[in-house]
This record gives structure tokens, sequence and C-alpha cells, in this order.
């Protein structure tokens, strides 16, 4: 394996940078979402704190568990997550990819949720195994929308199937966020986003006010650390994707790198906004909107996609 491939898997775009980052814009959640309620928030290395103290704990199994499984899950999903990072890092700032890089991203991005499911489902614990099938309800209801939303870009880039092409397609012809249908599927993946990260008014699954953190209730010691860490590296992953195949990528010349800021910026203030101005909605509620709604509109933005639009 070349030297070049180590440093972007553990360092940048990799491990190191995503989880640094995404500990960063998770403390800047936690920072906002408390000016939301008039509070003071955590203070800037509280995230990191939390991490290694989470470390040097004990980590709890349950008798009843499947042992195996409930240690394996947060690892699992960890790689799944430095994998993603490392795709769309190298296409994002490298201008390097593969064919059909794509659907494997789409196949990691659903493997993470499957996961948490296996994860929860593992304990034994009651609310452990309500938060896993909830889980499952709302990975069936956003999936669908993801992969529509994901198609668009596809379509609209001359039916290419890697992401660096979509990338050099944009930079010729402009991003794809200029046109009707790449609006239309940009929104939706906001959506989805939230949806995938669990944040409200989609935070279903662990809804700590119902059944105490759901998936994750029985964790501690260094598995917890692992899928916190996971929650914040998604501030990294998700944006950089949405950035990567409707905002036109990265790139260094002029004010490139400040208007690449701003973009990624743009999409975690949207997501906190949404985050903290939405209650939580039921399990039901999110599926007929996953379904009734948010479906049609994205077959409406692939037909648009295929007419030009």
């Amino acid at each position: 394996m070349k030297l070049e491939y180590l440093f972007f898997i553990f360092i940048f775009p990799g491990i190191l940078f995503t989880s640094i980052l995404g500990l960063i814009i998770g403390w800047v959640d936690r920072k906002v979402s408390a000016r939301f309620t008039f509070r003071v928030g955590p203070p800037f290395l509280q995230n990191f704190n939390d991490f290694f103290k989470l470390l040097g704990k004990e980590a709890t199994l349950i008798k009843n568990s499947i042992h195996s499984l409930f240690i394996a899950a947060p690892f699992v999903a960890f790689g799944t997550l430095s994998l993603l990072a490392t795709m769309i890092g190298v296409t994002l700032f490298y201008g390097i990819g593969f064919g059909g890089d794509i659907f494997v991203i789409m196949y990691l991005m659903m493997i993470y949720s499957v996961m948490i499911v296996l994860g929860g489902a593992s304990t034994g614990n009651i609310y452990s195994s309500i938060g896993a099938g909830r889980e499952v309800k709302l990975l069936i209801g956003d999936e669908l929308v993801f992969i529509l939303v994901c198609l668009v870009p596809i379509i609209k880039s001359g039916y290419q199937l890697n992401l660096e092409s979509i990338i050099n397609f944009q930079a010729s012809n402009g991003a794809f966020i200029g046109s009707a249908s790449g609006i239309l599927a940009f929104l939706l993946s906001i959506i989805c986003i939230q949806a995938k990260m669990t944040m409200q008014p989609f935070d279903i699954p662990e809804a700590e006010t119902e059944i105490v953190e759901g998936p994750l209730m029985e964790y501690s010691g260094p598995p917890l650390a692992f899928w916190k860490l996971n929650h914040f590296m998604m501030y990294v992953i998700f944006p950089f994707f949405l950035i990567l195949i409707f905002l036109g990528g990265f790139n260094l010349t002029g004010l490139g790198i400040l208007w690449f800021i701003l973009k990624y910026v743009g999409i975690v203030v949207v997501m906190i906004i949404i985050k903290n101005t939405n209650p939580r909605i039921r399990t039901d509620t999110a599926l007929n909107f996953f379904w009734k709604y948010a479906s049609p509109i994205g077959l409406l933005a692939i037909i648009l996609a295929i007419l030009g639009v």
C-alpha cells in the first residue's frame, strides 16, 4: 500500500481530520443549541474531554446480551464512517475517485444505521430494542428518498456513476443547486441528513424523554465514546457529500477556499436551526412524511433532471 493512501485514511481527509473537525462542529452545535434555550453551553474542549474520559471508563457488559455484537457494532460503524470520510474527502480535495463510488457511499451510509440497530438489539434491554426498532422504521422511511436524491446528480451529469466525473461536470456547467431539480433534491437531502443523524425532529430512535437514549442506553466506556465520536464525524461527512454532489465541490482558485467554508458552514447552520426549532415527531408521522410527500417530490426532481430542468 502506498504511503499516500495511509495518509488519506488516517490523517487527511480520513480519521484524524474528520474526528477533530467533527468534535469541533459538535461543540458549535451544543453551543448554539444552548443559546436557543438561553444557556451558556459547554467550553470549547468539552467534547474532547468527554471522549477521552469515556475511553478511560470501564465498559459494562450486560449479562444476557450478545457480547461480541454489542462491542463490535460501534467500532464497525467507526470503520465505516472512516472509509466514508476518506472516499468523500479524497474526491472533494484531490479529485480522485473510482467507477461507481457514489453507490458504494450510499451503501456504506446505510451500514451505519444497521450497526445501530444491531448494537441496540443485542443488549436485551427493552428500551434499546424499542430504539433499534424505531431506527429500522426510520431507515425504511428515509433511505428511499435519499436514493432518489442521489440519482438526481447522476442524471444531470450525463449518467456518470463516479463522484470525480460529477464534480468535473459541475466545474464546466455550474453547480446543480442552480437548477430546479437540484434545489428540490438538495432540500430533500438536508431532511434526509437530519433523519440519518437522528437529529430533531427525527430523534425518534433515541428519544431521551421516552426511551432513555434507545439503542445506546446500555453503552458505556470506550464503546459509548466511539458512538459519540461517530455522531460528530457525520457533521463532516454528510455536508461534504452534499457539497460534492450539489454545490460544485472544492477548488483552490481565487476565493475557492473561503467559498467552500461558507458552503459547509451554511449547511451546518441549517441543520442546527432545524434541530432547535422543531419538536420530535412520531414514528408514523415520519414514515408518512417520507413516503407520501418526500418520495413524490424526489420523483419529481428526477423527472425534472431527465428533462434538463
